[in-house]
């Protein structure tokens, strides 16, 4: 069944059961689906035909989900923009998409005014805030609707990747995609009708959409929506809301656990911390689970070009298993190969690579770097990995942030795991900077927690204690913090950029 069709089953089992609830406003899973028909029904009656893309450039609201199912509903591609991208890569993204319409939140204007001969050929622009179109197309209960036929192969969501090196692509997610990953999500994490999910990471993203928020309607339960996460606003929404399960990256959660206001709140619904896109520091997860010995913890490893979902790392394996990524999701096939293809030992380290019905269509209007990924099946990811005796998968690191130093590999999460034991550091970064001599060398990018202090030469004393001499920083910055992308991931090229030796 796909995720609209099982939104029009609930909302006729449970028209009265909240769906979504957004800064105080709650909605009803009747009222989400009459909203998000009318906007689809608005869409077709406007002439838009099956797998037109729909932009979406909104920040985190209820709205945001309508918008998604509306398109769902209509048989249309939705496509979310990151909200944080400048004028000129929005520009890219809706003329390389041939985007139809755009739906947008009016506090972007500021961007979306640099773009005036790009949004000239949009039939439909439709803004939340100002004329609030967007609000009376949803309470316009008169519009027709009818259903559409929907293949399983058909375009349902294209995202673009944030695009480190050169153009961001355009990963396109058939109706069938979708389908599977809810359904492998919502298994994984056991999301029942009973469950709140709190959303505080942007639903622009492919994980807090297709990993959380869509499962968890899948399943009949409730979504939390919070517009970004704040340290104190989002425990006062974990209290209030009384949460089930929490999705964050691990500095949200290094963050949370050095707010004193943490031990103050009221968290004794809380059943499942999951944490994803970047790894989590072997002392971070002792700690969470030290002070929430009921709370399970569960680690998503994934990217967008399989929607996101590859392996998970459950509770019972959170300390054992400290680094890895688990064993692969339902319905999963996860390898580690060579060069040519060819699975690896156990151990060894290779590139890993992904099969299953979440796997991506390609990349839209390219080719060849759809070439480059999809290969027999399989999706090239990019990451390298090993596998455990027990089948479990470890991220060593993205093939282009590994470090050559004189021949030597470096893998910059190793090392950042060493630092990650001193308790002064709240966040740490490695990356490779050019050197006259061994043509790259680790550099490290250190954030200190409030209160207090560190220098460089205590950094370097205690890595001499745990690493080869190869893999020690030749230097170390302090930062007040690390630069991000919208998903969270620290933006490494960003600091390769500026870092110099």
């Amino acid at each position: 069944m796909f995720v609209y069709e099982k939104l029009e089953e609930l909302a006729k089992l449970q028209p009265e059961k909240v769906i979504t609830t957004y800064q105080g406003r709650e909605t009803s899973y009747g009222q989400f689906y009459q909203q998000a028909k009318n906007l689809a029904g608005y869409l077709q009656g406007k002439g838009y035909q099956k797998e037109d893309i729909i932009a979406l450039y909104l920040p985190n609201s209820d709205y945001f989900l309508v918008c998604y199912f509306a398109c769902q509903l209509g048989g249309f591609s939705v496509m979310p923009i990151n909200t944080k991208l400048t004028a000129p890569e929005v520009d890219y993204i809706l003329n390389h998409s041939e985007a139809k319409a755009i739906i947008y939140d009016v506090r972007y204007n500021a961007i979306l005014g640099k773009l005036e001969s790009t949004l000239s050929r949009f039939q439909d622009k439709i803004e939340l805030g100002g004329d609030e179109t967007l609000r009376t197309i949803l309470a316009d209960d008169t519009i027709s609707y009818h259903k559409p036929s929907v293949e399983r192969d058909d375009t349902a969501v294209v995202f673009y990747t944030s695009g480190t090196t050169g153009k961001p692509k355009g990963v396109m997610l058939s109706a069938g995609n979708v389908q599977a990953i809810t359904q492998i999500w919502s298994d994984s994490l056991e999301i029942t009708a009973n469950d709140s999910m709190q959303i505080s990471t942007p639903l622009f993203h492919c994980a807090a959409a297709h990993c959380f928020s869509v499962p968890t309607i899948y399943s009949g339960g409730k979504v939390v929506i919070e517009e970004a996460f704040s340290p104190e606003g989002t425990l006062d929404t974990m209290e209030k809301e009384k949460v089930t399960i929490f999705f964050g990256v691990p500095a949200m959660f290094s963050i949370l656990l050095n707010t004193p206001k943490m031990e103050k709140v009221d968290l004794s619904n809380l059943r499942l911390f999951t944490y994803g896109a970047a790894p989590m520091p072997y002392e971070l997860v002792r700690k969470i689970k030290a002070r929430y010995p009921k709370v399970k913890v569960q680690n998503l490893y994934g990217q967008t070009e399989n929607s996101p979902g590859a392996t998970t790392l459950k509770d019972h394996y959170a300390l054992e298993k400290v680094g890895s990524v688990g064993e692969p999701l339902p319905m999963t096939q996860v390898q580690v190969v060579d060069e040519n293809g060819n699975p690896l030992p156990t151990g060894q380290v290779g590139e890993i690579i992904v099969k299953g019905p979440q796997v991506m269509k390609g990349y839209l209007k390219n080719e060849e770097a759809t070439r480059n990924t999809l290969k027999n099946g399989w999706m090239y990811s990019g990451d390298l990995g090993r596998l455990d005796e027990d089948g479990l998968l470890y991220i060593v690191d993205r093939k282009k942030d590994m470090i050559i130093r004189g021949g030597e590999n470096v893998y910059p999460v190793e090392v950042e795991e060493v630092l990650y034991e001193m308790d002064q550091i709240l966040e740490v970064a490695i990356v490779g900077v050019p050197h006259e001599v061994y043509g790259e060398v680790p550099k490290a990018f250190v954030v200190v927690k409030e209160g207090q202090s560190l220098t460089e030469e205590e950094v370097l004393n205690y890595c001499r204690t745990k690493l080869a001499k190869y893999k020690l920083p030749a230097e170390v910055e302090f930062l007040d913090e690390l630069p991000r992308n919208a998903s969270g991931k620290v933006l490494k090229h960003n600091l390769r950029d500026n870092a110099r030796v």
